[in-house]
């Protein structure tokens, strides 16, 4: 039990419509230390919790106002204060009952002073506890959130760099973690998932700060030995972020966004077993928005491209149900920015 700070900080509401006991217990516990009101039934005791911080209220059962049970629910349904019941008559009432409706306990009339006092120091130790662990939360809530704030910094400045050496595709990134972030909602992956495959998706071409910028921005086809510097920025991009530790896989959704299920990918030829969900969603993404968009070697090519690469390589390229799925969002008008061409 946590040690309670002095009774004088915490004050303690008694409501009985006997006046002998409502004025006993109150003397007791102001012998203490409490600070102590007193109420003969429930509306007093209403006007008091509205003026004044009360910790405990003590409430008889039988009053013949209200009933100390509906000033429990009351209390409980308004204000923070627990709720501890008593009455004589305790072959008519269950504790168990009583205490799951919202009382932190149950005394049995007559009442001893110093038991009385000792329940009330174990319902405020509790109270204090749970306060403290409630403290506690917020504080790590706090604390998760500036950590949050501080990856998306770090993801946000990872991807604006690369933006920066390769300004043809600026926005591609961003475009690519909607598409696939609207996907993974529409097939039921957890928020959280989603949540780690956006921070993957704009910064999934981080690995092309290694390629040098001439290649990048080449209006015309490829060599072969620039096609193997471009696909190099895969791995790259793995290197540079296994060595930052996330809460989530952003390194391996990153490595393999460009392989595919009958192993033509790249850079481990993977199949379609070792593909993980999240880079599987990520490359149709990834190749829906190079398709319809514009490059330095092509203009866009258009929605209607885009589509029909998607359908003619389901379940060989890409992921029979993750196409499905885009498909699915196309049709329902989803991707607005991508204007459909012939």
């Amino acid at each position: 039990m946590l040690p309670l700070q002095s009774n004088e900080n915490f004050t303690i509401l008694i409501v009985d419509d006997d006046e002998t006991i409502r004025m006993m217990l109150k003397t007791g516990l102001q012998l203490v230390g409490f600070h102590c009101h007193a109420a003969e039934g429930a509306q007093p005791a209403l006007k008091v919790l509205d003026n004044r911080q009360v910790d405990i209220v003590v409430a008889d059962i039988r009053m013949p106002d209200v009933n100390g049970m509906d000033l429990l629910r009351i209390i409980k349904g308004k204000y923070s204060a627990d709720v501890i019941i008593m009455t004589g008559y305790v072959d008519d009432f269950n504790y168990e009952d009583i205490v799951q409706q919202g009382a932190s306990d149950f005394i049995q009339k007559p009442v001893r002073i110093a038991e009385f006092v000792a329940r009330i120091k174990r319902v405020l130790s509790e109270r204090t506890a749970k306060a403290d662990r409630l403290n506690a939360l917020t504080d790590l809530k706090l604390n998760l959130d500036k950590f949050q704030r501080a990856m998306e910094g770090i993801v946000k400045a990872i991807s604006m760099a690369v933006e920066i050496r390769d300004p043809y595709t600026a926005g591609h990134q961003e475009r690519v973690a909607e598409l696939a972030c609207a996907a993974a909602r529409e097939m039921g992956l957890a928020e959280d998932d989603v949540y780690g495959l956006r921070m993957a998706s704009v910064i999934h071409d981080l690995g092309k700060i290694t390629v040098p910028a001439g290649i990048l921005a080449k209006p015309g086809r490829l060599s072969p030995l620039e096609y193997e510097l471009i696909k190099n920025h895969v791995q790259a991009g793995y290197d540079i972020m296994k060595q930052i530790e996330f809460p989530w896989p952003l390194a391996n959704i990153i490595l393999q966004h460009h392989e595919r299920l009958d192993g033509s990918g790249y850079p481990q030829g993977l199949f379609d077993g070792d593909i993980m969900m999240q880079a599987r969603i990520l490359a149709v993404a990834d190749v829906f928005e190079t398709i319809a968009s514009h490059r330095p070697y092509r203009p866009a090519l258009g929605l209607t491209r885009a589509i029909d690469e998607l359908k003619h390589h389901s379940g060989t390229l890409y992921d029979a149900q993750v196409v499905a799925v885009f498909l699915k969002l196309v049709d329902q008008g989803r991707f607005p920015e991508f204007a459909r061409q012939p």
